[in-house]
């Protein structure tokens, strides 16, 4: 018997309600609300987009990627998260030339090859927003704003929205060293003994007992910005609070990823049994450059779909699944096509309906309707076609009404 590979799983009802509830309201956000584009990206890409795009350096490119050769010996990976594959569809497709600022969600499947755990699959579902082309602080208070509004409509409880700044080019290097100088006597674990050299800043993000004792003393990114990262974070706080966004500072969140700079924040939740993020993102604005495009300011976050939606089922969120409006159950062969041609009628004015499909009895077909849970029944027998009036039960209160065999009259009762 064949089962679905570690890490993956298959979605099913009555769960997929909660994760389509979540789907469309993400997308009522984005694109309604704060006019965000859909893009959608291919699952592969090649290699480099990653290495590049992502950073050489990370655990994601390091250690996690599923990468292959095609036929053509060409190196692909499946897209292990969305900013990447977004700003090379950004590039290639000359985004760049169209009203600024480009805003663009996609909803992904990702994939990265680690342990399973808790809201942790192989195979995960993101939920991500990019914006190219503002390198101004409302453009960052905007869309922490928007996430924050997206986590109110989602009805989420017990969520805390996270900022920090990490500075840029020019500040940054004068941290690193001090961050790098503080570390380097200290006892660390193996990963972290590596990180002091390629990615310094994740330091900070260790979840190892013992290099977590140390970050409270080390030196933070927040307290060494220069002048303009300064203001440039003053300026989002500023504007988070005149939008009445709930946040809160926290100078550890670093983010796992080469390309972020300046803003960066979170989403953390207390209620999956730790505090677990749920998603987050920042400002990048080197990555178009590094990817071969033109200078370009830029700015996104992504959300783990997997966590969120076990989230809001442990918090009881429950999406009420669509009900048929009308089950037709046909007593003989010229009955059925005549539910035929009346479902096929009533499906042309938007109302849904069923008929029997597989040879059932009428109390197997009764059975049925119950079991699918419709809002009405309607039976046909030779009686009801001779006479043209069948009866119509209300599957909720059990009445019964004649009504005529014909979709417009049996419209106007079922829906």
């Amino acid at each position: 018997m064949y089962k679905a590979p570690k890490g993956t799983r298959d979605l099913l009802k009555p769960n997929i309600s909660v994760w389509q509830h979540f789907e469309q309201t993400a997308r009522d956000v984005a694109q309604n609300l704060y006019n965000y584009s859909e893009i959608r990206t291919p699952v592969f890409e090649e290699t480099e987009v990653f290495a590049r795009g992502v950073g050489d350096d990370t655990d994601v490119v390091q250690k996690e990627m599923y990468t292959f050769k095609d036929k053509g010996n060409r190196s692909i990976t499946l897209k292990p998260e969305g900013t990447a594959g977004v700003v090379r569809a950004y590039i290639e497709n000359s985004l760049f030339n169209e009203a600024a600022p480009a805003k663009l969600y996609y909803f992904i499947t990702g994939y990265r090859y680690e342990r399973p755990q808790m809201g942790r699959y192989r195979e995960f579902r993101q939920f991500g927003c990019e914006m190219f082309g503002s390198e101004s602080s409302t453009a960052d208070a905007e869309m922490i704003t928007m996430l924050s509004q997206l986590i109110k409509k989602l009805n989420l409880k017990d969520v805390a929205l996270e900022i920090n700044s990490i500075g840029c080019g020019e500040c940054r290097p004068v941290y690193l060293k001090k961050l790098k100088d503080y570390y380097a006597a200290l006892p660390k674990c193996g990963t972290c003994e590596t990180r002091i050299e390629k990615n310094p800043m994740r330091l900070l993000d260790c979840k190892v007992a013992a290099c977590k004792s140390h970050t409270e003393a080390a030196p933070k990114p927040l307290d060494h910005l220069c002048e303009d990262c300064s203001a440039h974070f003053a300026s989002v706080k500023s504007l988070l609070d005149l939008c009445r966004v709930e946040y809160k500072i926290n100078p550890l969140i670093v983010r796992g990823l080469d390309y972020y700079n300046r803003t960066v924040f979170e989403v953390i939740s207390n209620d999956l049994g730790a505090q677990t993020a749920l998603g987050g993102g920042g400002r990048y604005d080197k990555l178009v450059e590094v990817m071969g495009g033109k200078p370009t300011p830029a700015l996104g976050f992504a959300l783990g779909v997997d966590r969120i939606v076990m989230l809001l089922q442990k918090q009881g969120e429950t999406v009420a699944e669509h009900k048929i409006d009308l089950y037709i159950a046909g007593m003989s062969e010229q009955a059925l096509l005549k539910s035929i041609e009346i479902c096929n009628s009533l499906r042309a004015q938007n109302i849904s309906c069923e008929v029997d499909l597989i040879g059932r009895s009428l109390k197997s077909q009764m059975k049925y309707a119950s079991k699918i849970g419709v809002k009405n029944v309607l039976i046909i027998g030779d009686d009801e076609l001779n006479s043209g009036i069948a009866k119509l039960k209300n599957m909720n209160t059990s009445t019964e009404v004649e009504v005529k065999l014909n979709a417009s009259d049996i419209a106007l009762l079922v829906v």
